[in-house]
């Protein structure tokens, strides 16, 4: 078969990218190249794309998408975006979160306008859990809704990334849809992969650390000082998968709810090499490109590359299977 034209919008760093293109290695494990290639990727935030760029053959483009003009883009056979989840995040309070009253959480009106135009046979969209909450959960039925009136039979389903492989509770909400009903009516979410025995955190963790990875003395004091009602540092157990890891590592706080290590009697944050594995990039994946807090937004905004490729794989299934049966009917 011909390769899959993928059309990729919200690009960031390319955690969907390098999972629907596959040929990676994660954890002793190799995720086999799929008949795919990108043929157009775009994001707004230049740092995540000099990360993206440094490490894909073909060029991310930096521009805001509301600019870009939707007959200007190439044909292709799937479009997939991540698109900007703080609008529908449960833990977003600056600013608040407003789902699709606020013009980040309204950006899938911009993915509805391109499949509108050209028509492409699937799309991947991925958000945060928080998405079907908002708005007194009514944002999320207009959300499918808007795919369905630019022609698309959509389907949808949280997906968490510790059962695939990947050694991060990350719950994530994947919506697929189809042009054709035949193809939505066959497709099946990717089977679980790691049910029972998930992959501990401790494997993607460096053995050698920087001092400045290490939080104070002082904040340490301060946050066994915290009242019980504050938050505290949630220290990972290292035996099982780590909790959802966020944009904001670089500011992570002892006394918030961001996942932190307890090493002895000492606390510390991840590194960003660390960061990346929990979100299964491969170790040969360049990040130092930008400076490290460049490289904790991305990284943690990004979507799981394991992950994204069992979904892809599902979705290439269809296609497989529909040139077996052409070719079946071909030699009857």
């Amino acid at each position: 078969m011909d390769r899959l034209k993928i059309l990729s919008l919200f690009s960031g760093c390319g955690g969907m990218d390098l999972g629907i293109l596959g040929n990676f290695k994660y954890l002793n494990k190799t995720y086999n190249q799929l008949p795919t290639e990108i043929v157009y990727a775009v994001d707004n935030d230049s740092y995540a794309v000099e990360i993206y760029n440094a490490n894909f053959s073909h060029n991310c483009l930096v521009a805001d998408i509301k600019n870009i003009n939707e007959k200007d883009l190439p044909d292709h056979d799937i479009l997939v975006g991540g698109f900007p989840c703080q609008s529908f995040s449960v833990v977003a309070q600056n600013p608040p979160r407003l789902g699709i009253k606020d013009e980040k959480g309204q950006l899938f009106f911009e993915i509805c306008r391109i499949l509108k135009e050209k028509q492409p046979r699937f799309f991947i969209a991925e958000n945060v859990k928080g998405i079907l909450s908002a708005n007194k959960k009514r944002a999320f039925p207009l959300i499918i809704q808007e795919f369905q009136k630019v022609g698309y039979h959509v389907t949808y389903q949280v997906l968490n990334a510790s059962d695939y492989g990947v050694p991060q509770k990350r719950e994530r909400v994947f919506i697929i849809g189809f042009k054709k009903f035949e193809d939505c009516f066959k497709f099946q979410f990717p089977q679980r992969t790691t049910t029972n025995e998930k992959i501990p955190l401790k494997l993607v963790l460096e053995d050698e650390i920087e001092d400045k990875y290490f939080f104070s003395q002082k904040a340490i004091e301060g946050m066994l000082k915290a009242k019980k009602i504050m938050n505290k540092g949630r220290v990972q157990n290292i035996n099982q998968p780590c909790n959802t890891i966020s944009s904001h590592l670089a500011k992570v706080s002892l006394n918030s709810t961001d996942p932190v290590l307890k090493q002895d009697d000492s606390y510390r944050r991840f590194t960003p090499r660390e960061a990346a594995r929990i979100q299964s990039f491969p170790n040969d994946f360049i990040l130092n490109v930008v400076s490290e807090n460049r490289q904790y937004k991305a990284i943690g905004n990004a979507v799981p590359p394991v992950l994204m490729w069992h979904i892809s794989g599902q979705i290439i299934n269809l296609v497989i299977e529909e040139e077996k049966q052409k070719y079946s009917l071909e030699c009857a």
